[in-house]
């Protein structure tokens, strides 16, 4: 017997929101993650209602660039999802991520249940305490605050965009160390 959709019990899905520079090289590094269905690119932490890219970019609106995680649980834990944070961008460096300068671009777990929070500040002293970076984290974890998606030519930046220039110098290296470093939780194991 063929059972509908509608019928069928929903998943679980859970939400994850990071900010770890700019927002196309965390989207395209998690949209590669086994269990992890959608990525969004978006705005959070600052207080002015619908921000434009613009303004953000400004470093005045207290919002930073982040991605959106929406995610199966049964598939990949949120403690999983933070490792791959920690060692897809520099968390020691304070607003800046490479080339990109700014509060818009700060290293930030935003939480959205004090579950999460737990879970994170265990994460970040571990791997603090852990040496895989020399230089202390600056990373800070803070309650989810005005959350707005970003414009549509944001999203699916690099799958949309592979052969632009900061594509290819910058979040390709960081979709290559990814791949390398957790093949495991590749939704394309092949890759």
């Amino acid at each position: 017997m063929h059972t509908s959709m509608a019928q069928q019990p929903e998943k679980n899905y859970e939400e994850a929101t990071f900010g770890a520079g700019c927002f196309w090289c965390v989207e395209a590094v998690f949209e590669l993650v086994n269990g992890v269905e959608h990525v969004e690119s978006g705005y959070s932490g600052g207080s002015i209602p619908n921000p434009s890219y613009r303004e953000v970019s400004s470093g005045r609106t207290g919002y930073v660039e982040v991605a959106r995680i929406i995610f199966d649980p049964e598939v990949v834990s949120y403690k999983e999802l933070l490792e791959v944070l920690w060692h897809t961008h520099d968390p020691t460096t304070l607003n800046r991520q490479g080339a990109d300068v700014g509060t818009q671009y700060r290293s930030v777990i935003f939480y959205h249940t004090e579950e999460q929070k737990n879970i994170a500040e265990e994460s970040l002293k571990k791997t603090d305490a852990s040496g895989l970076w020399d230089d202390p984290i600056v990373t800070t974890i803070e309650p989810l605050k005005n959350y707005y998606v970003a414009e549509n030519y944001h999203q699916d930046y690099y799958n949309n965009n592979p052969n632009a220039g900061y594509c290819s110098y910058v979040i390709a290296p960081k979709v290559k160390k990814f791949k390398k470093e957790f093949k495991y939780l590749l939704k394309d194991q092949s890759e």
